[in-house]
């Protein structure tokens, strides 16, 4: 969760992803930062996140993203 954190605070500083519950449905992350965040995640994490599974309840919170990490790392998606 820590690897989340330091990249979720490399695209936008100024948001504590430990509280915040709406990141896609209050647009705190623009499209153009959730195609980084991706980009990032896929990278470091050695995973391929697939199309189907790029949906807003999948990105609203850093745990609702990390559950979509281990997901694909367990190969459930």
């Amino acid at each position: 969760m820590d690897e989340l954190f330091k990249i979720l605070k490399s695209i936008k500083k100024d948001v504590d992803f430990t509280k915040e519950k709406n990141l896609v449905d209050e647009e705190i992350l623009t499209s153009l930062e959730m195609l980084e965040l991706i980009s990032a995640i896929e990278e470091k994490f050695e995973i391929e996140i697939p199309a189907e599974s790029i949906i807003p309840e999948n990105f609203q919170s850093a745990e609702t993203i990390f559950k979509l990490i281990t997901d694909a790392k367990e190969g459930k998606i």
